[in-house]
């Protein structure tokens, strides 16, 4: 495994801390995509939310701690829109918010066919963290991972 992540938040004038992120969420459960600027935060939320999952935040996340869990929620002048470079900035059916349950680090590149667990801590909390895999899959992978976790 390799050494916890930590994320810092800038405060929130809605609450919580504010981070530089997309989130989308499958039957509840979120995933945080996190990178540079330019890095295809958005771009992956809308190849996962054209499998299904649902909007929660594009741009700017909202991470509260609530009994022990990392909730994740949209400003609310961002809510229901996401931006997708050179075609504009769309709107979007959303959710108010979902429990986060997986990060993705597009940043960071995934060198190992079989990855050691990763993690990032957010609010004294600790997620697995996923580095980012160039090849097609990837996505589908996150969604799987999202609805039934990983094994090894």
């Amino acid at each position: 495994m390799s050494k916890p992540r930590q994320v810092s938040l800038r405060p929130s004038p809605e609450g919580g801390g504010l981070l530089h992120a997309s989130c989308v969420s499958v039957q509840g459960e979120a995933v945080v995509i996190i990178g540079a600027s330019g890095s295809g935060k958005s771009a992956m939320a809308l190849e996962l939310m054209s499998k299904g999952a649902d909007l929660v935040a594009d741009d700017q996340v909202i991470m509260t701690k609530n009994e022990g869990q990392l909730i994740a929620s949209s400003p609310a002048a961002l809510k229901g829109r996401i931006e997708a470079r050179f075609v504009g900035l769309l709107n979007a059916s959303a959710i108010a918010s979902a429990v986060v349950t997986l990060w993705v680090d597009l940043d960071q590149v995934e060198d190992e066919r079989l990855p050691p667990h990763h993690t990032i801590t957010c609010l004294g909390l600790t997620y697995p963290l996923l580095y980012r895999v160039p090849h097609p899959h990837f996505s589908a992978a996150v969604l799987q991972y999202l609805e039934h976790g990983r094994e090894a």
